[in-house]
């Protein structure tokens, strides 16, 4: 445990020098986009550093995650509609998540647009529900405008945060992070358990 926690805060560290550079607002577009279909590594890491760094910007940031997001599940939705065979499913077998993919084509086929509008506040990796969209044929128009409520929240929830707390909550960060993570995937957790339940 206290090597993941400290790999994380090293993660962490990183980041926070990286937001420090120019370009950070193009390095964010890049990794929310990516994040949406292939990267492991989602861009509320580097949205928090420069939140954290320029809170009064936060939002703008928000807005360039939120774009980069939803762009990159069309990208998604392309890996899994024409290339599934090909590339979908080696994402898939990369990341283990072979269980969560056969428990979102079950949403999938109760109510799709709910199961991507709750899709960005749940542990399931987003690129799961954007592959899976192509691959089960579920609407385009309900992949983009479902996208552009879930992931629009959860980035700009972060951003008001930050705009709000400004840098005085980094030191609170910094002192509590390895308990913050722990609260962090228990909620994550329940909150899967609890959109379970609902759905």
């Amino acid at each position: 445990m206290r090597t993941i926690f400290n790999w994380l805060r090293n993660l962490k560290e990183w980041v926070e020098n990286f937001a420090q550079r120019p370009g950070a607002g193009w390095a964010l577009f890049v990794v929310a986009f990516a994040e949406s279909s292939f990267f492991p590594i989602p861009p509320d890491v580097l949205l928090i550093a420069l939140g954290v760094l320029t809170p009064k910007k936060s939002f703008k940031y928000a807005l360039i995650c939120s774009v980069g997001s939803v762009l990159g599940g069309m990208f998604g939705y392309l890996i899994g509609y024409q290339f599934f065979e090909l590339i979908g499913q080696k994402i898939i077998s990369l990341y283990g998540v072979h269980a969560e993919y056969a428990y979102v084509q079950r949403l999938y086929n109760e109510n799709a647009f709910s199961a991507i509008a709750i899709a960005g506040f749940t542990p399931i990796p987003y690129k799961v529900f954007t592959i899976a969209a192509g691959a089960f044929e579920v609407s385009f128009a309900t992949l983009v405008y479902a996208s552009l409520l879930s992931r629009s929240a959860r980035f700009f929830l972060v951003a008001a945060l930050f705009y709000v707390f400004g840098p005085t909550i980094k030191p609170f960060i910094d002192r509590y992070f390895e308990i913050l993570s722990v609260i962090f995937v228990v909620l994550l957790m329940l909150g899967f358990i609890v959109i379970k339940w609902l759905l």
